[in-house]
């Protein structure tokens, strides 16, 4: 299953094109995580062309079985070229065991699309989508996990309708509490 969602543009904002990873998205992923904001709050660290190249094998065999469907989100061009636009976030849906109900998002915005909408946007689109994919496998809820010092991300959960559902311990890599929030289908 590959995918191609649109975002359309707001009044303050540009569309977004979300899809699957490719190969000719590593410069912008090493340029995302120079970003030490975005470096504190990723288990996975991208320091590296290998280190780049392993995360992106990772979310293509996500694709091929399905279990994680990491989307690059890019902002398209209003500049007449044809091309994708700039890199702007990255969006995923885990489904590691289809025989739950459940699933998980994560995301996560480079620095300079902060506070401008992408990750409340880019998280709406995916969530909807997965909600109507995956509606006849029986998935019946979005779980978002996020550590406690991640204002912005709790913010980003309660924009989309996850509701904050409890705090849980530390759990390695993360050194420090973290929210639940769950959306769950209508």
């Amino acid at each position: 299953m590959t995918v191609a969602l649109r975002v359309p543009a707001t009044s303050s904002a540009p569309a977004m094109l979300m899809r699957p990873w490719h190969e000719e998205d590593l410069a912008a992923l090493l340029e995302a995580y120079r970003d030490p904001a975005l470096r504190r709050f990723n288990r996975v660290p991208v320091e590296s062309h290998d280190d780049a190249l392993r995360w992106l094998d990772v979310r293509q065999r996500g694709w091929d079985t399905g279990d994680f469907l990491g989307f690059a989100v890019l902002e398209e061009r209003d500049d007449g070229d044809s091309g994708e636009g700039r890199l702007v976030a990255n969006v995923a849906v885990k489904r590691t065991d289809r025989a739950e109900s459940s699933g998980e998002v994560g995301y996560w915005t480079v620095a300079e699309a902060r506070g401008r909408g992408v990750a409340p946007r880019a998280l709406e689109a995916v969530t909807v989508w997965a909600f109507d994919t995956f509606a006849d496998d029986g998935l019946q809820h979005l779980e978002l996990l996020h550590q406690v010092d991640n204002a912005a991300s709790c913010r980003v959960a309660e924009k989309c309708g996850y509701v904050y559902e409890s705090t849980l311990p530390p759990h390695p890599p993360f050194p420090l509490d973290g929210h639940l929030h769950i959306r769950k289908a209508r």
